[in-house]
């Protein structure tokens, strides 16, 4: 498993735990930092950083492109991956779009329902081809 697989595994750790403790992304990453629980890379703290940063952005685009789904509807574990995902696609330029659908993809394979794979990558893709209009290019 890469580094980078490594770091969005435990990004999503972070995300996911946020919600269940009622914090915010921030504060979660400052817990986790705090407490050493796990090793924290620099890419997981800047995925955490960047989802928290454009989080109103992601969350109107994936309400916008899930079909028939609300943010709260989700599983929480798609919620998240498709939050860091979108992340990915839109704001980390050393990413390849494929990588960040992909890692997106096996990530819910693991830890999700059968659908996940399906409903992420339709989101994720149709975030993809329309990328350049939603970074206003």
């Amino acid at each position: 498993m890469s580094a980078r697989t490594k770091a969005r595994k435990r990004a999503l750790d972070v995300l996911f735990s946020c919600e269940l403790r009622d914090e915010t992304p921030l504060e979660a990453l400052e817990r986790v930092l705090a407490e050493g629980e796990r090793p924290t890379t620099e890419y997981t703290v800047t995925l955490v950083r960047g989802v928290a940063e454009h989080q109103a952005q992601i969350d109107e685009l994936l309400s916008s492109y899930s079909e028939g789904w609300t943010l709260s509807r989700m599983p929480a574990v798609d919620r998240n991956v498709l939050r860091l995902g979108v992340f990915e696609l839109l704001h980390v330029d050393d990413v390849p779009d494929a990588v960040a659908v992909s890692e997106a993809m096996s990530l819910v394979r693991e830890l999700s329902t059968d659908e996940s794979p399906q409903f992420v990558n339709g989101v994720l893709g149709t975030i993809q081809r329309n990328k350049v209009s939603i970074l206003g290019g």
